[in-house]
């Protein structure tokens, strides 16, 4: 027969063992569940960023001021066919916008219009490029009387050697003035189409 000593002193070890129990599932508790924590890997986020910048990054810096332009050619909705290489000894102004009869292209091509006797007197050639199709730009310079070249650009190729961003098949409002000996005279990458042509006929005068 145990004495009540014996008693206490046995129901606490089974406490003390029972204590024990329960402060290692606590601990073995949250080694398990940041067991899936370590398995993801916290560097790839990181490294995706860093892929995706490197392959849009050449683009927009292989357009330099002073360099040559990038190189296409292509035919207008006029049936002219444009290498850009082959127009050394003209000015060049290349106009990438996002879709034909909206209201801030229409507005901008409208400018270029009415700056055209202007604008012909520096000899320059003037190119709208846009990922809308022939029949589009043939519609658009019919519609506004329009005296100068505009490309179709579906695959947005033209657009992508230039840095031009596309959206959805929507090229950003961006110029480039490519001076007579071939090379980058000025990069618009943000056109204020209200002023636009002014600035363009100071740049080719």
């Amino acid at each position: 027969m145990r004495t009540p000593a014996s008693l206490s002193v046995s129901l606490l070890l089974v406490g003390a063992l029972a204590g024990c129990d329960h402060d290692t599932a606590r601990t073995t508790a949250p080694a398990a569940s940041s067991a899936p924590a370590a398995q993801a890997p916290a560097a790839a986020s990181p490294a995706a960023t860093t892929t995706a910048a490197a392959t849009a990054a050449p683009a927009e810096e292989g357009v330099v001021v002073g360099k040559p332009a990038p190189d296409f050619t292509a035919k207008a909705h006029d049936g002219t066919d444009i290498t850009l290489s082959a127009l050394k000894g003209k000015p060049v102004v290349l106009y990438f916008y996002p879709k034909d009869e909206t209201p801030g292209c229409t507005k901008e091509a409208c400018a270029f219009r009415d700056a055209w006797k202007d604008l012909a007197k520096s000899n320059v050639v003037l190119v709208g490029v846009s990922t809308d199709n022939t029949e589009s730009h043939k519609a658009f310079a019919k519609h506004h009387n329009l005296p100068f070249h505009l490309v179709s650009d579906e695959s947005g190729s033209i657009a992508k050697s230039f840095g031009v961003p596309n959206r959805g098949g929507y090229l950003g409002r961006q110029t480039f003035v490519v001076g007579a000996d071939g090379n980058v005279k000025k990069i618009y990458r943000e056109v204020d189409v209200s002023k636009h042509a002014s600035e363009v006929l100071a740049d080719v005068r």
